[in-house]
Parts: C-alpha cells; structure tokens; sequence
C-alpha cells in the first residue's frame, strides 16, 4: 500500500512538472517545452546531422540542456522529457524500421539517458502524433485514434482510452508497410509495383506518400512535379494533376478502409504535409464506404475523417506528453 502511494504521488508530480518534447525528424530537430496546463513555454528548431549517429545524440542533448537553462531561468523545476523517433524500439532497447538508417540498430534512449543524467520517454513519431491528438487534439476524448502521418512517408500510430499502443513486437500501427489492398482497383495501367525501402514491393507509403504521387504523376504523364506542386496545378484547373490526384485518393481510401475493417477506429487523423490536402477530407469518405466491410447504405461507415488540430506540431507535443507521466504504465 505505502509503494502505491508513493508510485501515485509520483505521477501528480510528474504531472506539474514542464514537459519537454523532442521531435527527431529526417531534416529537423525540433523542441518544445509545455507548462502544467499544455501551454507553450519555448520552442527551438535545429537542423538534423545527416548520416551521423553521434551528431544526432549530441544534437538532442544540446536541446535538452538548453531547455534546462531556460527552466532555471524562468524558476521552474526541470523538465521531463520524451523523444518522438523514426522507427521504433526493439524489445532490447535498439532502434528498428528507421528511415534515418543512421539510428537503426542503436540504443539511443539508453545512450541519451546516459548523456543526460536523467529518464527519458521514446515512442515513434507516428504513436506521438497519436497520443498528441488524442490527449487535446482532433480526437479528443474518443475510444479508439488512428494517426496517418501523410509525408515523405506513411507513418502511423493507434491510440486507445488515451493509450498508445505499441504491441510486443513494437509494431502497432506499421500501416505503411502493408501492401495496397485491392490493387486490382489499379488495373489498367500499374505495371510493377515500386520498391519500399524495407525491401518489399508495393507497400503502401510507395504508393500513398508524397513521393508516391510525384511517381505516379510521372509514370502517367512524364511530369517530374512535387506532390505540393500537383496538388497546386489540381487547384488551379489542371486536368493531368487532378487524375494523378484522384488515383492517389483512390489508393488512399483503400488503405484506409482496411484499418476500419480490422480496427474500426472513432476517429483517423490526418497528419504530415498532404495533410493539408483539403480534398482528402470530402473524397475519402465518399470512397471508402466500397470497401468497408458495412451494410452499404442503410449502414454507413460512421469513422470519421480529421485533419490533425495541432499541425505540424502535434508530434512534439505528443512527444512532450510521453515524458509527463514516466510512471504511468499505460505508456510503457
């Protein structure tokens, strides 16, 4: 009994203390320090070292430091921390399925433990925009959140009762390296599925990413145009990028419409650049509904389709909500 008293006032102190969230991106380092209430007290961006393991810890903990200083200086007490990561953790502590190859295969919570002095909380950056949005975001109070980190990949995290799920291989939410379901949809005209990263073909972040639409765009009509300038001359009237568009929401329902079949989640969040897509909104749920396993018309797919509230930051505050409670076993 006195140990549970202990481990609970130990949560409610975790819980006034600022929350420091690190987001450990492929380009940038971003740091954002939250008061008791969820309120923004300092944010700092760096760029992130390429190919280096050692600069990329080293970069970290300067982070850290300095968010230290600033808390000393503004009389608050030290932060906790928590670190949104490409990949995730093996069950022997060592990242996995990093798309910044440089990470994978080391121990960078113990080694930033070790830098640092001090526990820290890590999840992937896909679970962090999903506790992110979950907690105070788009999908605020509801049961069960899928996060789709729609970038230069497809990333993706689960939240349950404000839970993140990791599972015991730590895959929980590998969405995006899961075929594309019905591909037959695609017929005529998909030759050969395009190469993954992992190894495999015709993986969904190939086919449903940014750089997924800029290869279709190409493949289809010889145009080496971003996803951002697509989804700009679709705006403006162009007819060759309003189909590349159309086929990627096509693909995108697909995709979705199988985590509703197996998940059947609340609500799915849409976070990451073609977040910003404002046609994913209205399209994918008139889409979706052909392959969701309901009873059609008189039985309508009620999940409902969200962009993320906190944008581009949703992952570092997820990040910063990780480390807020190091004790709560529900984020273990």
């Amino acid at each position: 009994m006195k140990a549970g008293k202990l481990q609970a006032g130990m949560r409610a102190t975790a819980r006034t203390l600022p929350a420091l969230g690190i987001d450990l991106g492929g380009t940038k380092i971003e740091a954002l320090l939250l008061g008791a209430q969820g309120q923004e007290l300092w944010r700092l961006r760096v760029d992130t070292p390429q190919s280096s393991y050692s600069g990329t810890l080293q970069a970290i903990a300067a982070l850290v430091v300095t968010a230290r200083q600033h808390c000393q200086q503004a009389c608050l007490q030290a932060p906790t921390v928590g670190v949104g990561t490409p990949g995730s953790l093996t069950a022997s502590g060592v990242i996995k399925n990093a798309n910044a190859t440089c990470l994978n295969g080391r121990a960078l919570q113990e080694d930033l433990q070790a830098a640092l002095g001090q526990n820290i909380r890590m999840a992937n950056d896909a679970n962090c925009l999903a506790l992110s949005e979950a907690t105070d975001g788009a999908a605020a109070g509801v049961d069960v959140v899928f996060a789709v980190i729609l970038g230069t990949g497809t990333g993706a995290g689960i939240a349950v009762q404000g839970r993140v799920l990791t599972g015991p291989n730590r895959l929980a939410g590998e969405w995006g390296h899961n075929p594309l379901p019905w591909a037959d949809a695609d017929r005529p005209g998909f030759v050969v599925a395009p190469l993954c990263y992992c190894g495999k073909r015709g993986c969904i972040e190939t086919l449903c990413s940014g750089p997924g639409i800029t290869r279709e765009h190409q493949r289809l009509f010889g145009e080496a145009l971003t996803a951002k300038e697509i989804a700009q001359r679709a705006d403006a009237g162009d007819a060759h990028c309003a189909v590349t568009l159309a086929q990627h929401s096509n693909r995108l329902a697909r995709a979705l419409a199988m985590v509703i079949n197996i998940l059947d989640p609340d609500v799915i969040v849409l976070g990451g650049g073609l977040s910003r897509m404002n046609h994913l909104y209205t399209d994918l749920p008139k889409l979706w509904g052909q392959w969701v396993f309901s009873g059609g018309a008189s039985d309508p797919v009620r999940t409902r389709l969200v962009q993320s509230l906190h944008g581009d930051a949703s992952g570092v505050r997820g990040a910063a909500w990780l480390g807020r409670d190091p004790h709560d076993a529900r984020l273990q």
